[in-house]
């Protein structure tokens, strides 16, 4: 299939395979962390803080004498796990609620009012207030802490997917022969849905890091101890005169991520959005 090779769609989408290709290796460099990294990115080593560059230590060492390079290995755990962790709850959330929502007039009329109050709290603080509820700070924590502002964005596209679908007239005959109505959402609605979402949940994911990162920098995200990029960067704000590559490196890796994803987000809409296509071919 020569319209679906490599070679193909990196020249059709060079951008978009730049950013597939940038998150493949921080996939990687987050599988393999135990193997990149140099030492323990936990491990205080007083007499080598603040140590800029070099062979010895790649990316210099922190304000208590640990490897900037073994910390931004290790980060990419945390971030990408959050960031895929986080499409993965919201699509499937907003999907079900959305689907119900789209299709049923009275359920509609309740659960967007709902969606409406969710989406005019600032997503940054309503994470920050449901991390301080609940008095822990974890990944699990975070996570749903990042996911809840998320929910009504999807709710609100699949709903609008579903409202133009169900009119469809072959949905309608659908219903004039008496097809259950699981197998309608199952066969007819749902597949509609499938573009979008996967497009949606590429910015969903590159918001819930920048989100992990804020709440981290601000002190309601994760453990200081775990080595997150925005808990790098929060200790480091201090000492940026002295040692600006505290600071740097994890932001340039944060930065670099969430471009890639944007980047391929922004590829995939141009790829599954029929009249984008077109007009592209």
């Amino acid at each position: 299939m020569r319209g679906f090779s490599i070679v193909s769609v990196a020249r059709r989408y060079p951008f978009a395979f730049a950013g597939g290709v940038v998150i493949l290796i921080m996939a990687l460099a987050a599988v393999f962390a135990p193997w990149l990294g140099t030492v323990d990115p936990i491990a205080m080593m007083p007499s080598n803080r603040l140590k800029p560059p070099s062979a010895a230590s790649w990316l210099g060492t922190d304000m208590f004498g640990r490897d900037i390079w073994s910390r931004v290995v290790y980060g990419s755990r945390i971030s990408l796990s959050i960031g895929a962790s986080a499409s993965i709850i919201c699509v499937v959330i907003g999907l079900l609620i959305g689907l119900f929502s789209g299709y049923f007039r009275w359920v509609d009329a309740i659960v967007m009012r709902i969606m409406d109050g969710l989406m005019s709290i600032p997503g940054i603080l309503l994470a920050i207030a449901l991390v301080a509820i609940s008095g822990t700070a974890n990944i699990y924590t975070v996570v749903i802490a990042i996911s809840i502002p998320e929910v009504p964005r999807i709710v609100r596209l699949v709903r609008s997917v579903v409202l133009t679908v169900r009119e469809e007239p072959y949905v309608e005959a659908a219903i004039s022969l008496g097809t259950p109505l699981p197998k309608i959402l199952a066969r007819h609605i749902f597949p509609n849905t499938v573009p979008p979402l996967i497009v949606q949940a590429t910015y969903v994911c590159a918001n819930a890091m920048l989100t992990e990162a804020i709440l981290s920098f601000l002190g309601a995200g994760m453990p200081p101890e775990l080595p997150s990029w925005g808990n790098m960067m929060a200790e480091g704000r201090t000492y940026f005169p002295l040692a600006p590559w505290i600071v740097l490196f994890p932001g340039l890796a944060l930065a670099l991520t969430i471009l890639a994803v944007n980047v391929l987000g922004d590829g995939l809409r141009d790829r599954l959005d029929p009249r984008i296509a077109r007009k592209m071919s």
